[in-house]
């Protein structure tokens, strides 16, 4: 963007004095072109890379001082200087400067006051590009680091940055990273008005050391994106830790400058992304897996009835929580429990844990679903004494349907017969409060019925209430699929957002 010669655009409609300011301006260095009128100068400056006007102010066609406006107004950045050998007094110099001319100069012109003139004033404009050049960039970095720390998740993380770095250098633009699995990705994007992709990518010795910006003479080796054909490309490498591969941003090398160091800082804003993304990610595989270790591993095979589950953890957090359920066969009953602790964190978790191993034991002991919360009721009074939890119980004998069923302050299952959605209501107290309990509530599960256990996720959001979440779970429920797999994930898809921001587990239980 640096470098070479300026090209000067003399604009004068007397061959001999336009010959003259083209020969002092090209010893000086200066490119030079030339244009007889205003009309044909407007032209050309907007076409032509020119980088300063010397404008006469007495034109054939049009008025100096309006030809100056005209090209104020297209290009502000673009100096003018003015020179005249008739409009020389105080009022036609300040008129000049005044309609802006960034210097006048009056007849008879020195060749060294011409030159030192549009040296200064290169230098000027040259500088105030610089700064809003480095202005410019340093806004676009700080906009591209919020979004890929807003990022939800690694790709889209990858297709901010490229998009970021294409428009802040107005160029095309690939970003590389590798995810804590180790699979290697890029975000691409063909310009700053093009869409930002994902392609998978094999980093090879790259030979970019870490914390530097390196040119690579052959393109081809990033072949990411379509590189201007005339050009290099320029890397910059970083990594935060050394167990990481490094993070690698690449864009054209005529988009560089020396004065505005950008590239290495966004490749900086851009791994500590990559990098708590990463940790992000591991953290979350790490809690969905314990979270899983602590549900059942299978599902029972019971002659007569279909069974489905479907547990999604909070896409929105990393932490483990307390939502869980049971089922297992005992003594010829099927025993199924669902339940939520209070809370999102590993310690909900262990407190989830306690309370489906205690209710597995209470179980094989030979209790019904009251006499089994009841104790758990008292065990986490006494060990647990600060905890709350809801939990739905379940003993069902599958030859006759006989169902015994206790609630401690769980969402009422509902029951889908013929097309028909009514909730199995029983009001009982939640965990860890010492109050009376009714008695168990004893049903027979009809043929071809089906009964829908779940946690609060499924129905509850923040913009309507409880009752409005019943009532669409009601609607879903009204027609079961025949796959009660394919049911529940029906039930998710129509009544859990997309962002799941709870812990979802649903259970359903058929009678054939």
């Amino acid at each position: 963007m640096e470098g070479g010669p300026a090209t000067v655009l003399v604009v004068d409609d007397s061959p001999t004095k336009r010959y003259l300011l083209v020969s002092w301006l090209s010893r000086a260095g200066f490119a030079v072109l030339e244009a007889e009128n205003g009309a044909e100068a407007l032209a050309r400056v907007g076409v032509d890379p020119i980088d300063l006007v010397v404008l006469d102010v007495r034109l054939p066609d049009l008025n100096g001082f309006e030809v100056c406006e005209r090209i104020k107004a297209a290009h502000p950045s673009m100096p003018v200087i003015h020179v005249s050998a008739h409009a020389v007094d105080v009022v036609d110099r300040a008129q000049g400067l005044t309609r802006g001319a960034d210097a006048y100069l009056a007849e008879p012109i020195e060749p060294e006051e011409l030159v030192a003139t549009s040296h200064a004033v290169l230098r000027y404009y040259r500088a105030r590009q610089r700064a809003e050049l480095l202005a410019e960039r340093l806004l676009g970095l700080a906009d591209t680091t919020m979004a890929v720390h807003s990022a939800p998740n690694f790709a889209r993380l990858l297709e901010a940055a490229a998009a970021g770095a294409a428009q802040i250098f107005h160029s095309p633009a690939a970003v590389v990273a590798e995810t804590f699995d180790g699979d290697c990705i890029a975000g691409t994007a063909d310009g700053p008005d093009g869409t930002a992709t994902i392609v998978p990518w094999v980093v090879d010795d790259t030979g970019v050391p870490t914390g530097t910006t390196v040119r690579v003479d052959d393109p081809a080796a990033w072949g990411l994106v379509d590189w201007p054909a005339d050009d290099t490309v320029s890397v910059a490498a970083t990594r935060l830790r050394e167990d990481r591969a490094p993070l690698y941003v690449v864009v054209p090398t005529a988009t560089q400058t020396a004065r505005t160091p950008v590239l290495r800082q966004l490749a900086q804003a851009v791994a500590a992304a990559v990098e708590a993304q990463r940790s992000f990610d591991e953290e979350h595989r790490i809690a969905v897996t314990l979270q899983r270790s602590l549900l059942p591993r299978r599902i029972p095979q019971v002659s007569g009835l279909d069974l489905a589950v479907r547990y999604e953890p909070a896409s929105a957090q990393t932490e483990v929580g307390g939502d869980f359920y049971e089922l297992v066969m005992l003594d010829g009953h099927l025993l199924l429990a669902i339940g939520d602790v209070a809370g999102h964190s590993l310690h909900a978790a262990t407190v989830m844990a306690e309370l489906r191993h205690a209710v597995r034991a209470y179980a094989v002991e030979g209790h019904q679903p009251g006499e089994i919360l009841h104790r758990v009721n008292e065990l986490m009074r006494t060990l647990l004494p600060d905890e709350l939890a809801t939990i739905c119980v379940l003993l069902l004998h599958p030859p006759s349907g006989r169902v015994r069923l206790a609630s401690a302050g769980h969402l009422p299952p509902a029951l889908s017969i013929d097309g028909k959605v009514e909730f199995v209501q029983h009001s009982a107290p939640l965990l860890g409060v010492r109050a009376p309990r009714p008695p168990d509530l004893e049903f027979v599960l009809p043929a071809g019925a089906t009964l829908v256990f779940y946690t609060d996720g499924l129905i509850e959001r923040r913009d309507t209430t409880i009752d409005d979440g019943l009532a669409a779970l009601a609607v879903a429920a009204t027609r079961v699929d025949d796959d009660l797999d394919r049911f529940c994930e029906r039930l998710l898809v129509e009544l859990a957002p997309p962002e799941i921001h709870d812990d979802v587990a649903v259970v359903a239980l058929r009678r054939n």
